[in-house]
């Protein structure tokens, strides 16, 4: 039931990111314009405009891959922190 939550908390992380960054789409436009008027071809806006889209889902997919790991990592050390502590207690239990 944990890893269902974990994969739809990430499905949730890469849509929202994929769709939240929009720089390199935008830049990829403004340059494409000028040089497709100048060209006078869509050649251009084909290129960068995909090309901007592409970057910003990649670069949404890493960053959501990267918090992922980050909070796999803090759910690691809390068990094992845990973990570490319990046969601290269960020593002074038994001394008492």
């Amino acid at each position: 039931m944990g890893s269902q939550a974990n994969e739809k908390h990430l499905e949730e992380c890469t849509v929202s990111n994929a769709l939240g960054t929009w720089v390199f789409s935008v830049l990829g436009a403004l340059v494409a314009i000028p040089v497709g008027i100048k060209r006078k071809s869509l050649g251009p806006l084909v290129f960068f405009g995909t090309t901007g889209t592409m970057l910003d889902i990649i670069i949404g997919v890493s960053q959501c891959e990267r918090e992922h790991a980050e909070h796999q990592m803090k759910l690691l050390q809390d068990s094992q922190n845990a973990t570490a502590s319990e046969p601290d207690n269960a020593e002074t239990d038994s001394m008492s």
